[in-house]
C-alpha cells in the first residue's frame, strides 16, 4: 500500500522557520522524483519545490527561492522541506508528491499557518 505522510507543519510567527517531512512507503522511493506543493484557502494548488531522483536537482518557485530548501533522504524514504523567514503569504496546506512516468501519489496535506 503507498502511503505518503507529511508531519512537521503547525503554527509559526513570521520570520520562524519550520521543517516539514514526508515519509514514504509502499513503492521504490529512490526511483521517483519528489515535490511539495501547497494550496491557500481559494487558490489553487501550487508547486513549491522538486528534487529530481537521479541526480538531485532542485527547483523552487519564485515566491520560495532563497527561503525554501527541499532535500531528500534516500535510505530513510523521506523527503524534507526547510522553511526559513515564513511570511503570512506561505499559510497553505502543504503536500508531498512522487511522480515517475505517468504514476504519482499525493499525500494527505500538513497545514502550515504564518501569523503573529
Amino acid at each position: 500500500q503507498v502511503q505518503l505522510v507529511e508531519s512537521g507543519g503547525g503554527l509559526v510567527q513570521p520570520g520562524g522557520s519550520l521543517r516539514l517531512s514526508c515519509a514514504a512507503s509502499g513503492f521504490t522511493f529512490s526511483s521517483y522524483a519528489m515535490r511539495w506543493y501547497r494550496q491557500a484557502p481559494g487558490k489553487e494548488r501550487e508547486l513549491v519545490a522538486h528534487i529530481a531522483s537521479t541526480d538531485a536537482g532542485t527547483n523552487y518557485a519564485d515566491s520560495v527561492k532563497g527561503r525554501f530548501t527541499i532535500s531528500r533522504d534516500n535510505a530513510k524514504n523521506t523527503v524534507y522541506l526547510q522553511m526559513n523567514n515564513l511570511k503570512p503569504d506561505d499559510t497553505a496546506v502543504y503536500y508531498c508528491h512522487a511522480r515517475r512516468g505517468y504514476v504519482s501519489y499525493w499525500g494527505q496535506g500538513t497545514q502550515v499557518t504564518v501569523s503573529s
